[in-house]
């Protein structure tokens, strides 16, 4: 099992409120002056008492580590003035850099590192930055000292668990995203022969198996463990059942199977395109044959047959859209644009402050593509790409269904919906007027099914694309009502921009139903940069 992760105590020497105050903090010596951040009183010790800063308490830990710790990067710079060892260890060989990485204290980190600090110093275990900043999921502080400093992100500790294994260990979703952003070995096996997606499988961590399945190959679900284990059986063995179907569905969509050959669509991908093209030919050709031309039916009249060539005209059209929709790009964001050399990190200049992937929406790191997605975008694991405004991908028209395309899908859904209403009722009238009326009612649809099969099969047939086209339209009208797509309502609660100030669902792109749906009307899509409540939220998951 995983080794204990580092761990630091709370506050200096167990400091107890004076005069019965539970608010305020009785500072006695430097190192909880320099835990509480009291300048002031830290400077009094040292100027006017000549108290040391390079010596540790009777815990073994020096003021710096508790500057470093609580991010008081003055008082880490006064420290380090006043003869403070920047490298200094303390009895399981940790540094101020390690205690800074386990609350991200960039700003200290900052200054540590500029006066020389060791940022791939280990301790006992081997621990470096990077390993307790994963530990605790600091990704912010773990982008920063990757970006500016060039610590080495994927090197093993004494047990060969890279920082990639403890974020799975710990279910850090955000961290393993970053670290694969960055190309961290997925397939690194530690002592005990388990890689990171061992771990998380073990731990029962939904999000980091999907992360992590959808950024890997089919190796990686394969691999075996010292006990002979794969991902796949060690979370079933630890009861963590969703997780283990949900990885044996992605070794499934990773294999090669023989409906790749015969149902892939535009750009290779797997789906039943071809499938429903086809059924909707045949359900045309027996509508022709079998419904307007029956055998032993009655005569059309004039206004029947004008009905009945407009579902044809609709069916037509119906396979138009679908070959559009199947072939049109749904939304793709371009890898490797340009916009930075390859010499340039992408995540160096990250505003730690301000901007919205340091506070909290790591999710718009794409590990596969490599890039900083927009909001509300999503990487397709069976396109392989990422697409704007991602709605869902659609088997039936093989391909995705994102802000490019889904206009065109809804227009599809109209048109599908549009033509097994009209050929059903034409079909019910046909047979109605035609048939006599037999003693009972079941023997008439006895009747009706034996005498007429082809009939009987067209109704089927159509029955069963308008219950499909029907639902599936109105889940679109009711989510272009709301601004919101079918990825955003199945995994709100992963989604910090989806929630308010109180932490409760609030959809900021929602400007009421009369604006949602004109914009979508109007220009296929909603502007992802108009938001119905400033500031946008955006909590960390």
């Amino acid at each position: 099992m995983a080794s204990s992760e580092i761990e630091i105590v709370s506050d200096s020497n167990d400091q107890k409120p004076s005069n019965g105050n539970p608010n305020e903090v009785q500072i006695i010596d430097v190192y909880s002056a320099a835990a509480y951040g009291d300048f002031d009183k830290l400077r009094k010790f040292v100027e006017n008492d000549g108290v040391s800063l390079s010596q540790p308490d009777g815990n073994g830990y020096y003021p710096l580590q508790w500057a470093a710790l609580n991010n008081f990067a003055d008082i880490v710079q006064y420290i380090i003035e006043r003869g403070g060892e920047v490298n200094a260890t303390d009895n399981t060989g940790q540094t101020a850099i390690h205690w800074a990485a386990v609350r991200g204290s960039v700003a200290a980190a900052e200054v540590l590192l500029q006066n020389g600090a060791r940022v791939e110093a280990a301790d006992v275990n081997g621990y470096r930055a990077v390993h307790v900043a994963a530990q605790y999921g600091q990704t912010a502080f773990l982008n920063y000292i990757i970006a500016k400093y060039h610590a080495d992100f994927d090197v093993p500790d004494n047990d060969g668990r890279s920082p990639l294994h403890w974020a799975a260990y710990k279910g850090f979703a955000d961290t393993i995203r970053l670290l694969l952003f960055r190309d961290a070995f997925q397939g690194r096996q530690d002592k005990e022969g388990c890689t990171p997606l061992h771990w998380a499988a073990l731990r029962g961590h939904v999000e980091a198996c999907s992360v992590l399945a959808h950024a890997g190959s089919k190796d990686e679900l394969m691999v075996k463990d010292k006990a002979g284990k794969t991902p796949v059986e060690l979370a079933f063995d630890k009861g963590h059942r969703n997780i283990g179907l949900f990885l044996s569905s992605a070794r499934q969509v990773l294999s090669k199977h023989w409906r790749d050959r015969i149902c892939s669509g535009h750009g290779g991908k797997v789906g039943y395109a071809p499938v429903l093209f086809s059924l909707v030919v045949i359900n045309v050709i027996l509508f022709i044959s079998c419904v307007l031309f029956g055998p032993n039916l009655t005569k059309i009249t004039a206004i029947v047959g004008l009905w009945g060539w407009t579902g044809v005209s609709l069916a037509v059209g119906s396979l138009i859209m679908l070959t559009h929709c199947s072939s049109k790009d749904p939304g793709y964001i371009k890898t490797g644009a340009g916009s930075h050399s390859d010499t340039e990190d992408p995540l160096l200049n990250i505003d730690l402050n301000n901007n919205s992937i340091a506070n909290g929406n790591w999710s718009q790191l794409c590990p596969t593509c490599k890039i900083i997605r927009p909001v509300r975008s999503k990487h397709c694991a069976i396109c392989k790409r990422c697409v704007e405004q991602f709605d869902h991908h659609c088997p039936w028209i093989s391909n995705c269904v994102g802000k490019r395309n889904k206009r065109d899908f809804v227009i599809f859904l109209c048109m599908g919906t549009s033509t097994a209403l009209v050929g059903g009722v034409v079909a019910l009238q046909r047979i109605w007027t035609s048939v006599p009326a037999l003693p009972t009612e079941e023997t008439w649809i006895h009747h009706v099914i034996f005498s007429y099969p082809g009939f009987t099969a067209f109704l089927v047939m159509d029955a069963a694309i308008f219950i499909a086209t029907a639902s599936l339209l109105l889940v679109q009208v009711t989510q272009i009502a709301r601004n919101i797509t079918t990825n955003e309502v199945a995994n709100a609660s992963r989604y910090g921009y989806l929630r308010g100030p109180d932490g409760r669902f609030r959809n900021p792109y929602n400007h009421g139903c009369w604006k949602n749906s004109s914009d979508f009307i109007i220009h296929g899509y909603t502007d992802d940069d108009e938001i119905a409540w400033p500031p946008l939220q955006q909590v960390a998951r």
